[in-house]
């Protein structure tokens, strides 16, 4: 209990550090958003090829990272809603993490895939993505009048899309036998660790915008239905 107490003092210490520079970044935009995400797409490289074994999969490795870089940057170059959705992005996958961890941990019951994340439940999962759904409903108010209904379903998707990440990094960190990434953030392992919902959230994300809004409005059409 003690080790989890501090584990989780940690993860807090770590998270208060690093959520108000990528909002800051978010906010800031153009060139320091590009610059914080170039950052971690650098070391997700160093982390990955630490990770895992032969070619293929350093080059898989590359993709992850440059996915990871180019999704956010593309969205945040929307001069009109690029702000929102990074931010509702944050809003999404933290709330899905946030409110997983704790429901997990209080309700337990049946595991999600114990196979690749002993830890993770369906209590967590489902709790996470209605506390997703919630809070970017509530954080798209701020910003302005949007479809509730399309708000929800992007926050449904993406803390989906942000958990199916999370899984997958498991997944990889499983079969090369290793529990983090790397020890760059303290309770939080590596950076890998704390992006790896991000990432899949605004890949997708960066995807249905570009198909609806284009280069020119790739946060517009993720956002305006």
């Amino acid at each position: 209990m003690a080790l989890l107490q501090s584990n989780l003092a940690l993860r807090i210490v770590s998270a208060a550090v690093l959520a108000p520079v990528a909002i800051a970044a978010a906010y800031f935009g153009g060139w320091p958003f590009a610059l914080f995400w170039a950052a971690a797409a650098i070391a997700v490289v160093w982390e990955w090829t630490r990770l895992v074994k032969g070619p293929a999969w350093i080059a898989a490795g590359i993709l992850y990272a440059a996915a990871m870089f180019m999704a956010p940057v593309l969205l945040r170059a929307d001069a009109a809603f690029g702000l929102l959705a990074i931010v509702l992005l944050f809003a999404i996958v933290w709330s899905t993490d946030i409110f997983g961890y704790f429901a997990g941990r209080a309700i337990g019951g049946p595991k999600l895939l114990p196979a690749v994340s002993p830890k993770k439940t369906w209590a967590g999962a489902i709790a996470g993505t209605l506390g997703a759904m919630i809070v970017a409903v509530l954080v798209a108010r701020l910003f302005g009048s949007f479809s509730t209904v399309a708000i929800a379903a992007v926050a449904l998707l993406l803390s989906v899309c942000a958990q199916a990440g999370d899984l997958f990094e498991s997944w990889v960190k499983r079969k090369f036998g290793v529990k983090d990434s790397s020890q760059l953030i303290p309770g939080h392992g590596g950076v890998m660790d704390r992006l790896d919902g991000f990432w899949a959230a605004a890949v997708v994300g960066c995807v249905i915008g570009l198909l609806r809004g284009g280069f020119d409005a790739p946060a517009r059409g993720l956002l305006v239905w």
